[in-house]
């Protein structure tokens, strides 16, 4: 059972768990899919094409799976993906994908912050946290454990790597290696992200070894091409510079530098 408000407008086709709080003047249309233990605040919009693990907050305002801001959307069916545990603050907008993936997603336990905006066919991995006023554009990827400051605008098809943090008000418009601080204007690297490395259980050798790596990729002395065949030599079977590798070998904007 759940238990909705009476003032909530909730479809009775759409499927909800048990044990889900439902505010008041709550939204819900048809084709939304809600996961057991969730909450939902007032004034919060959920519609088709929402598909929201167990375990969600949602607080006052925020809206789920409305239509992209894209033009050349044209009514499709499509979804907006929220994992496990993940907590989505007051008047986020999350959009929904297009015909080009058919589909955006958030991964479990990540925390979006007030007025975070995931636009349509973006991925966002497990353990991410958006601060306030995030804005993140269409066909962006963000892998696991990223921290983004707020009030950061992320240009579309960005890719973020795995465990890297981003400093508050800074414009991402290319992409940014996994593992890294970045800050400045334009955005650059600024080192490692040693202290979140560190809490997530990286060893002092594993973190010496991408910081090895870093200044080889980002040295003057080599070109990219034959930084990484130095590197790929010098740490082989080193998952964490593999990641970095895969990584650059995926991009397609270009990377911050140095």
């Amino acid at each position: 059972m759940f238990t909705p408000s009476i003032t909530s407008l909730i479809s009775s086709k759409a499927k909800i768990g048990s044990n889900v709080f439902i505010g008041p003047n709550v939204y819900i249309e048809d084709d939304v899919e809600i996961g057991d233990g969730c909450s939902i605040g007032p004034n919060a919009a959920i519609y088709n094409g929402a598909r929201i693990g167990n375990n969600v907050k949602i607080f006052q305002g925020a809206s789920i799976s409305n239509n992209p801001q894209d033009l050349k959307y044209a009514g499709e069916e499509a979804y907006f993906y929220v994992g496990d545990g993940t907590t989505i603050r007051e008047f986020a907008t999350l959009h929904k994908g297009t015909k080009e993936t058919g589909y955006s997603r958030i991964g479990k336990n990540c925390l979006l912050m007030a007025y975070a905006h995931v636009a349509h066919d973006c991925v966002i991995g497990d353990n991410v946290i958006l601060a306030n006023s995030v804005q993140i554009g269409g066909h962006v990827h963000i892998e696991d454990y990223v921290i983004v400051g707020g009030t950061t605008p992320i240009h579309q098809f960005s890719l973020i790597g795995q465990h890297a943090m981003i400093g508050g008000g800074f414009r991402v418009i290319a992409d940014v290696p996994p593992y890294v601080l970045a800050g400045g204007e334009p955005l650059r690297y600024m080192g490692l992200n040693i202290i979140g490395l560190r809490r997530r259980g990286f060893k002092a050798e594993q973190i010496e070894n991408l910081k090895k790596a870093y200044s080889i990729l980002f040295g003057k002395e080599l070109n990219l091409s034959m930084a990484k065949q130095k590197v790929t030599e010098q740490f082989p079977g080193d998952e964490g510079v593999k990641n970095i590798l895969d990584f650059l070998a995926k991009s397609k904007r270009g990377t911050i530098k140095r």
